[in-house]
């Protein structure tokens, strides 16, 4: 199936096409779409299903589109929908991590705890919608480590590997992480409905 997904961001099409390797996995510019979608509900589900819906109006493909962030037990779930912008629009992401590692300042570990949440929407060609969630619980650490991943992969450890998201390998992060929790979810139901 020709699959494409609604997003810019390379580091999600790269995890999005190791983890549905079978699958015929584009992204949008890769077909010549170049929209930029505003990300105005206040749920992972909405704002996953304006980016579909928006992409669907030009192709007869199934459309795949995430939306995903970090939910900091402590901060009352922030950053959430927020997580692309927390530190304000044009930012960069180390300038979000700033704002995190602020608002976090003196809070010990434990206290720290966190989560990464990913919802997929799929939209078949024929028009209709389903969702998938997955998500990934750690602690935020206080000062960053590592070099991959992107986001707030340097400051989000993962007790099992004993490492930050950003200190593991594609392969490992494609194992555990929150999107490849919901992209799992997704090829199960692909594969039983094709």
């Amino acid at each position: 199936m020709d699959i494409i997904v609604a997003t810019n961001n390379q580091g999600k099409v790269r995890e999005i096409k190791n983890i549905l390797a079978p699958h015929n996995v584009m992204s949008q510019s890769e077909i010549g779409i170049d929209i930029d979608v505003e990300e105005t509900g206040e749920t992972f589900v909405e704002n996953a299903f304006l980016k579909a819906r928006a992409l669907k109006s030009h192709t007869q493909c199934a459309i795949i589109a995430d939306d995903s962030g970090l939910m900091v037990d402590y901060l009352n779930g922030e950053p959430g929908v927020y997580s692309a912008r927390y530190a304000g629009d044009n930012t960069t992401p180390l300038q979000g991590i700033e704002k995190l590692l602020k608002n976090l300042d003196g809070v010990p570990f434990e206290g720290r705890s966190a989560r990464f949440v990913s919802v997929i929407a799929l939209i078949l060609p024929d028009g209709s919608e389903y969702s998938f969630e997955g998500t990934c619980d750690g602690y935020i650490t206080n000062i960053l480590k590592g070099e991959n991943g992107f986001g707030f992969d340097p400051v989000f450890y993962y007790p099992p590997y004993d490492k930050t998201f950003a200190e593991l390998t594609d392969a490992e992060k494609n194992q555990i992480s929150h999107r490849s929790v919901a992209i799992g979810k997704l090829s199960e139901f692909l594969n039983a409905i094709l």
